[in-house]
């Protein structure tokens, strides 16, 4: 299971007794947050794009932001195009429901932080589970996801007013 990956790699980090484990789904951004306790806005969601230089591109974002095409092509180059749930699986070895930046080990992928999450003082990723999840900071989800650099290419709906 995903999830014992991501537990184990989060025990080489002194960490792993942060994950959550809940008895209901957190499959979903309105499912995580009620589960968790918190605004839809806090939770983490990870969202799979094809690279176009080869590869995955796996963004962390915040639950309420959506990605913007004209800012996701002038970071990467090419319009955003979402993997399909066996794609993210083969490239993450995290299932749809579950994904997240953690453990990660195919040199494929490249993990990017979107400041959509900045607004918040911690917030709340998938631990590869489809019922997990683990507080944190945005500076701890950064370092722990190996987080290439912080971008900007979605929108919150504050900006869509």
């Amino acid at each position: 299971m995903a999830i014992d990956k991501v537990r184990k790699y989060f025990a080489g980090l002194g960490i792993e007794d942060r994950i959550i484990e809940f008895e209901v789904s957190s499959a979903t951004v309105d499912k995580a947050a009620a589960a968790a306790g918190v605004e839809p806005a806090r939770i983490c969601k990870t969202l799979a794009f094809e690279d176009p230089q080869g590869g995955c591109i796996l963004i962390e974002t915040a639950g309420d932001a959506r990605v913007n095409n004209g800012r996701y092509k002038r970071k990467f180059g090419a319009k955003p195009r979402m993997l399909a749930p066996d794609e993210v699986l083969s490239y993450t070895g995290h299932a749809v429901g579950g994904v997240c930046a953690f453990a990660i080990e195919n040199k494929d992928v490249k993990i990017y932080a979107d400041i959509s999450l900045q607004r918040f003082s911690s917030v709340f990723p998938a631990c590869g589970s489809d019922n997990s999840a683990v507080e944190m900071s945005c500076e701890e989800l950064y370092k722990y996801s190996r987080a290439l650099e912080w971008i900007d290419v979605c929108r919150v709906p504050e900006e869509e007013q």
